[in-house]
């Protein structure tokens, strides 16, 4: 058979376009970033982005991607890795990403990787590093101090790591999160680090110095290296030896020495202390000049109970650190009753008449689903509230997110669904105890980490009542509220701001997710935007948390949960319901199946 020219050029022209797309795939144009890449793919473990189909082929054409979650430049490197709530449930090896040495933004937020962080050595043109809201542990490596030297924003937040901060002091560093981790000990004194505020490390019970306003402990006292140190042998031998009784004076002297210095110290700090308990018992004098020796109490039968020189000489052990002040747990020495006792700090130039008017209102509430207002003090300079104490308390924050891995005892739907009716009763009492008049919200701080769980699995909402206490928008920052639309619009609060924060609990309740942190300079998307992503996407089963996710026969209670919370995040608070049918509506649900 004879084949023609044109045949032949065609057969040839389709032989080399083959072989050239065999070879662009097969080898790409830089082979070690499509390698790691696709270690990367092999090893993740998500159930919504089904990375094996997608990530086929070579991850750059020119500059522009097929893969998803893929950005390349124009000479056709790899700049952008972001998979974010991709429901990412693995770690990563250390060693993985070294070799995508062009990175410039990488993002996993919001997944449930675990294991320590992700080594970047080698990444030195790495500006963004998003990895909050996950479950990784163990320490901030020290490399992404050096190895790191153009990074811009960096999120760490809502984890579980650990050990001390490393001295941040890239000067292009403009975005910092370190918050609601279990990191530890003082906060380095670097010019980066101390530019950013108290919230960038909120939610660290070990963490200490500024911009906290924790301070760290002293270091302990010791005698000077030149003072203990015994002489050497060679000065020994140049001096022909020293007398038994020379070595025991020096010995002396230099305990007698150190035995001064301890005395001198004690005797500052027992006079500083007893200066400032002199200048708090100054201070219970009221705005008229008129000393207040006792507490004020609601219920008049507990004033025999103790008195404030009681409450002075109580012990006392830090049990929150919050951003509205430090609460403590006090056991009376005379009668062993235990108390709760929250330091307020930012509110010294409110009214007396202001503060007790509101102290008032809320000494009055008493609700199976609310921790009581027992009793409040006030002075110019300080100001205590004292509250029932809820022993082995639990915050809802603590049971949802904290310890989860070997050995958690899962938390099933009907205990969830029990708790948010009780969160739900709760609110619908503050909702028709306090008036909302004048941009007042009856709870105003309502989150997981405020709301209590006793032992018998009863939820009691704490921190209530404080927005009418607070007067500047940078001080009701510190309130839940702050995440709300129409204050981030910078309209006007009303109750509905309350419903809002519901909406956030009832999905992290159903999620198992924490709620983002809003932060400057910061884009984050929202745990409610989320979920109507996915929703929205047919993956509706896809949000329920793990432990969750096997009770089949609750799937309509769950998804009728997330609807409603869905509708209390609505944008226009006008598009919310009210908190008397949100109670309804939850407590609907469940009965048919019970």
């Amino acid at each position: 058979m004879t084949i023609r020219p044109i045949d032949m050029f065609l057969i040839l022209y389709i032989a080399a376009t083959l072989l050239s797309w065999t070879n662009s795939i097969a080898n790409s144009d830089f082979p070690n970033e499509r390698n790691a890449l696709v270690q990367l793919r092999d090893i993740l473990n998500s159930s919504t982005s089904n990375l094996h189909s997608n990530w086929t082929g070579p991850p750059c054409l020119k500059n522009h991607s097929r893969w998803a979650g893929i950005s390349c430049s124009n000479a056709g490197h790899v700049t952008h890795l972001v998979l974010e709530g991709t429901q990412i449930k693995s770690s990563i090896p250390p060693m993985l990403l070294q070799n995508l040495t062009f990175l410039s933004k990488l993002s996993f937020r919001n997944n449930s990787i675990y294991g320590n962080l992700p080594n970047l050595s080698g990444l030195v043109n790495l500006q963004f590093l998003f990895l909050s809201h996950n479950q990784f542990s163990g320490s901030i490596p020290f490399s992404y101090v050096v190895d790191l030297p153009k990074l811009t924003k960096l999120e760490l937040q809502d984890n579980y790591l650990q050990g001390s901060i490393p001295p941040f002091d890239q000067q292009t560093l403009i975005a910092l999160n370190l918050s609601h981790n279990q990191l530890q000990g003082p906060i380095p004194q670097t010019p980066v680090l101390q530019r950013f505020s108290d919230s960038s490390y909120d939610n660290n019970s070990k963490l200490c110095g500024r911009p906290l306003p924790v301070q760290c402990p002293l270091p302990p006292i010791s005698p000077s290296p030149a003072a203990a140190a015994p002489p050497t042998p060679s000065r020994a031998r140049k001096r022909g030896g020293i007398n038994h009784w020379r070595i025991a004076l020096i010995a002396a002297a230099a305990a007698f020495v150190l035995f001064s210095i301890i005395i001198f110290f004690l005797c500052y700090y027992n006079r500083r202390n007893q200066n400032k308990e002199n200048k708090t018992r100054e201070g219970l004098a009221g705005d008229d000049g008129e000393r207040r020796v006792e507490l004020e109490f609601f219920d008049k039968s507990r004033t025999r109970l103790f008195d404030l020189d009681d409450l002075l000489r109580a012990s006392a052990e830090v049990i929150g650190r919050g951003k509205l002040g430090t609460t403590y747990k006090a056991v009376v020495e005379d009668n062993g009753l235990t108390v709760a006792v929250k330091r307020l700090k930012e509110m010294n130039d409110l009214s007396k008449k202001e503060f007790v008017q509101q102290m008032q209102l809320l000494g009055k509430l008493k609700h199976e689903n609310v921790v009581q207002l027992i009793s409040y003090y006030y002075a110019r300079e300080e100001k205590l509230l004292i509250y029932e104490y809820i022993p082995q308390g639990i915050s809802l924050f603590e049971l949802l997110h904290e310890n989860r891995g070997i050995g958690r005892q899962p938390l099933n739907w009907s205990k969830r669904l029990s708790m948010i009716k009780d969160i739900a009763k709760g609110l619908n009492f503050l909702h028709q105890s306090l008036p909302c008049r004048n941009g007042n919200v009856p709870h105003g701080n309502l989150k997981s980490s405020n709301v209590i769980i006793c032992q018998n699995n009863q939820c009691k909402l704490s921190d209530y009542g404080f927005l009418a206490l607070l007067s500047s928008r940078k001080s009701l920052e510190k309130l839940a509220v702050r995440k709300t639309p129409e204050f981030c619009q910078l309209k006007k609060l009303t109750e509905k701001a309350d419903i809002y924060c519901l909406g956030i609990v009832l999905l992290e309740i159903i999620t198992g997710k924490r709620p983002s942190e809003e932060e400057e300079n910061t884009i984050e998307e929202g745990l409610s935007d989320w979920v109507r992503t996915v929703v929205h996407s047919d993956w509706s089963t896809d949000i329920f948390d793990i432990e969750i996710i096997a009770e089949k026969e609750a799937y309509d209670d769950m998804l009728k949960l997330t609807k409603m919370a869905l509708e209390c995040t609505e944008m226009a608070p006008e598009n919310r319901p009210e908190m008397s049918q949100v109670l309804s509506r939850i407590q609907e649900i469940g009965i048919e199946q019970t």
